[in-house]
Order: C-alpha cells, then structure tokens, then sequence
C-alpha cells in the first residue's frame, strides 16, 4: 500500500476561500482540493438546490426527442423503454416509464435477457417490438453503439430514441434522437451523469414542456440517487445534486420498491454508503441471478404489501449471488496460482461453467488481491463473454480499444468494461492485453494508493470540524470521504482483533496528551503487532460517528497503519 499525501492547493486560494466561508483553513484547503475556490461554487456544494440543474434543452437533440415522444402520445402510438439489466438501466426504465404513464398509458418496458440477449439492445428486443405494434422504443443506459440495431428497427418502421452515458464510437446510430453528453458534438454543461441521470434530463424537458416544475419530479429521485451511487460516477455537479436530493427522497418517502428493501433496517438515515452496499446490489441480484424484469416491477410498483413480496423474492436471488460471486473467485484466484500467473501485469481468467451474473462482482475481487487491470471471461451462447475492472487512473477502455482486432464487440468507460469475443481468439487476445497493459501502466498503478487529503494532529478534531465534515456528503469519485494521517499515537493497552477470523482491528488511540479516539480497522487485524507495547505508529483513516443503543460517539476508521 502507498500513500500519497495531496499536493497542498496555493496559499492565497485557501485563505482568501477561508475568509470569505468564514471556516478554518483546513476545511478551506479540503474544498480548494476539490475545485472548489470560490464563495458560489462553496454554496452550491455545501446548499446545492434543484434551480442549479441545468436546462434540459441544452442536450443535443433534446428537442427532437421530446417532439417525438409528445407525436407518439398524439398519435395514441405504443411505446417501449427498453434499458439494461443493471441497477442503472433497470433505475432508468423505471423512472421513465412511471413518468410517461403518469399520464399516458400505451406504454411498456422491455429488459433483455442477460444471458439470452446479453448487453445492450438487441435484436430479439426490436422483433418483440415489431410483434406486438411498437412505433417507439426509448433506449436507456445502452444503444450509442446499436449502429445494426437501429437500421433493423427503422428497416421495419421503428422509431429509436436512445439515452446513453457510455462513449460513442465512430458512428452514431441513426435514430431519432441521441441523447448522450459524451457526444464530441453535444455542448451539455455536465457530461458525467449515469444512464438513468440521463433519463432524468428527458422526463425533466417533458415536464417542462407540460408546464409542470422540478418540485412535480422529486418523487423520482431516489430512483436517480440509486442509480448514481451503484453506477459510481463522479459525485461532483448535477450528481451530487441529483444524489443529495435523492437520498432526502429514500429517507424521508421512497417509492414502495425500495421502501420494501429497507425497511427492516436499524439504521436510521442511510447514507450514500449504505444505497451502494444494501439498495444497489439487490436490485442487481434480480438481472444477475433470474431476470432483470424483476428489478423493474420492484421499482414501479406502488402496492407496498406486493413490493415486499417482490423485495423478499429478490433477496433470496441476492443470497444465491453472494454464495455463486464467494465459490467462483475461490475457482478463479486457484487458477491463477495454477497457470503461475501472479506476476503478470494483468488477470485474465475464463472457464465455461461460470455463471454470467456475478463474473462483474468476481473481476472486482480478483482486482482486490491482485491489484490490477482483470477480465474475468464465462462461456455466453457460442461466444465467450467478459467483465473487467481497473485499477486507479489506468483507462482499461483504452486498453481494450488497442485490442478491438480480437474482440466481436465492447463497450464501457474507464473503470470498468463488457466485452464478447470468439474462442478460439481468447488466447491471441489475452497475450494481446498483456503487452498492451504492460507498455502503457505507470508501475505505481500496480500498487494500491491510500489518497492523504491532510496531516492533522488528534486535537484539531472537534464537532464544528466532524459537522463541517458531514456538510461534504453526499461523498463518491472525486468527492471522496476526507482521509487524515496523525503521525505518533499510540494505542493506550486496549488492542484487538475482533471478527470470525480475526481479521478487523480495534484500538483506542492517543497523541502525546490528546483526547483518545476508539479506532476500527476493517481487514487491518494482520497489523495489531504493530501497535502493542505503546510503539508510536502513523494512522490513516477517516472521522466517522458510531451510532449505538443511541448514543453517537467519534469514531476512526483506520485505512492503513505504519
């Protein structure tokens, strides 16, 4: 492990920030850290409001695919929201077809099957399209590079307007509309929303349209919230203010569906946290493990009594998930050990039995062990498919774009990526990746780095710093929780592990004469030896508050110690 301490933002920065907020300069640098320099700016991160979201309009095409869905509500036309199988497209088919029934009814959703049709739109999808007389398919979180799927569907008079977040290739498909703010043509403000903040933007210009006002369109932000958290886009901009919104919404009212999935929860207030650990993988377990059509019907239905038969039904597929993910990294580490690649600069992995649901989850825990860029691969029809996952500040979308030659068809962003190939390419593509990643990662890449926002000692920690402090949530990518280094403290004699393997830390640690802080430490029990006999060592670690029989106590939670 690596740290890093940041590089300290410029003095004049910081203190002419620390002025204007009236805070200290430690919270003035961890906001200058941020981009966060001037006193408009520092409201709209501490007070975002839903008037700071930008105009819809200003979304290539924007225009065209409003006229096309207001025609089809005219022309009493039937209409399809087609999305993906994963937390973000099944948010996204959700959100926009409750919003379009809420005053239209001729309209329906359409998931594909994972291991059936695989990702993205596709042909069987525009055949049911075509049997069953629908003139509109709205396409979310997929299609910007559907270029054959959408000249099938206007071959048979089929009208697409598709809502993507994913980069564009070359092309774009000739639909109707092509909303995605990753267009090198489209000037949208803010292009790091997620597919279902995407269809946020188009039923936020339809209501617009109608006259109605952002207040009529906050019921469906927990929709959004979810989407941003499991999707894990930049928490910066329109995200962070969809996303703070958005877990008011979950907090306060949430829809039947996810009420249905939390509602035997002790905690109180959930945090973004908690929407990617508890919400998120849930409804992902339903397009993971049966169908993602489940997901949908979980999310729009307003029965609660029928959503906590949904939410049970999809909590056993979350079990199955979790045993299948556990059994195959145990398969998949084995091979690695058993081809004697743990040197390599890349995982890749494949057997025909693995299940296509969790390969995600797998390459994400292989990525944990071995730090570096994985593809996990499973047998998919007469192909093989692939998920892969990358480490820190390396771009494995590039990697794989330099592999293409090898590959039927891909698709992603920098983190993370889907792929499919034919098999008897496997082996040339896997050397091929290889040599790719290894003449273009940095080898720091290869190491896992602790990000050190600042040095501080145990003093400086008070309740206005831990209330300033909790202002900067809603945190995620590039709003990361605030991580501190205290040099010297000791554990005061009350070291331990703790867990059924012992393999978390507890201590209670101090600073020459400071207040003591209890310290958790998560995976950290290898490095208790380190702390005994009152033997000075550095701390890293964020504030956090414990919650317990109701009382609230100031607690750290230790990333790495030294």
């Amino acid at each position: 492990m690596r740290w890093t301490l940041k590089t300290k933002p410029e003095a004049h920065l910081v203190s002419s920030l620390a002025a204007q907020l009236k805070v200290d300069e430690r919270i003035a640098t961890l906001l200058v850290q941020r981009g966060i320099s001037t006193y408009e700016q520092a409201r709209q991160f501490f007070k975002p409001t839903l008037a700071d979201l930008h105009n819809p309009y200003l979304m290539k095409d924007m225009d065209k695919a409003v006229n096309r869905i207001e025609t089809a509500m005219a022309n009493q036309e039937n209409i399809l929201v087609f999305g993906d199988y994963d937390v973000d497209g099944t948010t996204a088919v959700s959100l926009v077809s409750a919003y379009l029934r809420s005053y239209y009814p001729n309209v329906a959703t359409y998931i594909p099957d994972r291991y059936d049709e695989g990702y993205g739109i596709s042909f069987k999808g525009i055949d049911f399209a075509d049997d069953n007389g629908f003139s509109l398919i709205i396409a979310l979180d997929c299609g910007i590079k559907s270029i054959d799927h959408v000249e099938y569907a206007n071959e048979r008079n089929i009208d697409f307007i598709i809502c993507d977040h994913h980069r564009p290739g070359d092309n774009l498909p000739k639909a109707i509309a092509v909303l995605d703010p990753k267009r090198d043509d489209c000037s949208y403000p803010y292009d790091e929303l997620c597919g279902c903040g995407v269809g946020f933007k188009l039923i936020q210009a339809l209501a617009q349209n109608r006259g109605q006002s952002i207040d009529d369109l906050l019921p469906y932000l927990d929709l959004v919230a979810t989407a941003i958290a499991a999707d894990i886009v930049p928490m910066t901009g329109e995200n962070r203010i969809l996303a703070k919104f958005g877990l008011e919404v979950i907090n306060k009212n949430p829809r039947p569906g996810i009420k249905a999935l939390i509602q035997n929860l002790k905690k109180k207030i959930l945090t973004i946290t908690d929407v990617v650990f508890i919400i998120a993988p849930r409804i992902n377990a339903a397009g993971r493990i049966k169908h993602g059509n489940h997901a949908v019907e979980l999310l729009t239905e307003f029965n609660l009594e029928q959503a906590e038969q949904f939410a049970a039904e999809i909590e056993g597929y979350n079990v199955d998930r979790k045993e299948l993910d556990k059994q195959i990294t145990v398969e998949a580490l084995a091979q690695i050990e058993e081809n004697q690649e743990k040197e390599k600069f890349t995982t890749v992995v494949f057997h025909e039995k693995w299940h296509k649901g969790v390969i995600g989850i797998v390459a994400s825990r292989l990525t944990e062990t071995y730090y570096r860029p994985t593809l996990v691969f499973t047998k998919s029809g007469d192909k093989l498919a692939a998920s892969a996952r990358s480490v820190k500040d390396f771009d494995i979308y590039n990697a794989l774009e330099k592999c293409a030659e090898h590959l039927e068809q891909f698709g992603g962003h920098m983190y993370a990526a889907g792929m499919t190939l034919k098999e008897e390419n496997y082996a040339a593509f896997k050397e091929a990746f290889e040599k790719v990643v290894q003449e273009s990662i940095h080898p720091d890449l290869l190491i896992p780095e602790i990000s050190i926002d600042a040095e501080i000692e145990l003093k400086e920690i008070n309740p206005k710093l831990i209330r300033l402090l909790n202002q900067f949530e809603p945190f995620g990518p590039e709003n990361m929780t605030p991580v501190f280094l205290t040099k010297k403290v000791v554990d005061t004699g009350y070291g331990k592990t703790i867990g059924q393997n012992d393999e978390h830390l507890k201590l209670f640690v101090k600073q020459n004469n400071s207040e003591g802080y209890g310290v958790i430490g998560f995976g950290l029990g290898n490095k208790l030896e380190r702390t005994k006999d009152k033997n000075p060592f550095d701390l890293v670690y964020c504030i956090d508050e414990n919650e317990f029989n109701g009382n609230v106590t100031v607690q750290l939670r230790a990333k790495d110690l030294a």
